[in-house]
């Protein structure tokens, strides 16, 4: 199974124009996980084996905020798939392949 889940966690109660300290910590941790991630602009992508593993690592990226943040938004999308891996990366090529194939 493949577990696509992009989301975006900050806290809304520091002050600033930015979000990029907490959102650093947060990387961090997953980079550390080993779990297979995409930093996107608007969000993180990571993709996992089971749900209980994705929904874990956002239980975790909200734990790094919460000694720090009284208050901690987030938006969280799913794409779970059977017998499917390796998504994260496949699926842009798909687009792709077919964006050469438009194109020629």
């Amino acid at each position: 199974m493949s577990v696509l889940l992009e989301f975006a966690m900050f806290p809304t109660d520091k002050t600033g124009d930015s979000a990029s300290e907490s959102v650093s910590k947060i990387i961090d941790m997953i980079n550390k996980s080993g779990v297979t991630y995409k930093l996107t602009a608007m969000g993180t992508i990571i993709e996992t084996e089971t749900i209980e593993e994705a929904l874990d690592i956002v239980n975790r990226s909200y734990k790094v905020l919460e000694p720090f943040s009284k208050r901690v938004y987030s938006t969280i999308t799913l794409d779970i798939r059977k017998e499917k891996s390796n998504r994260l990366n496949q699926k842009i090529e798909s687009i792709e392949s077919k964006i050469g194939k438009v194109s020629k």
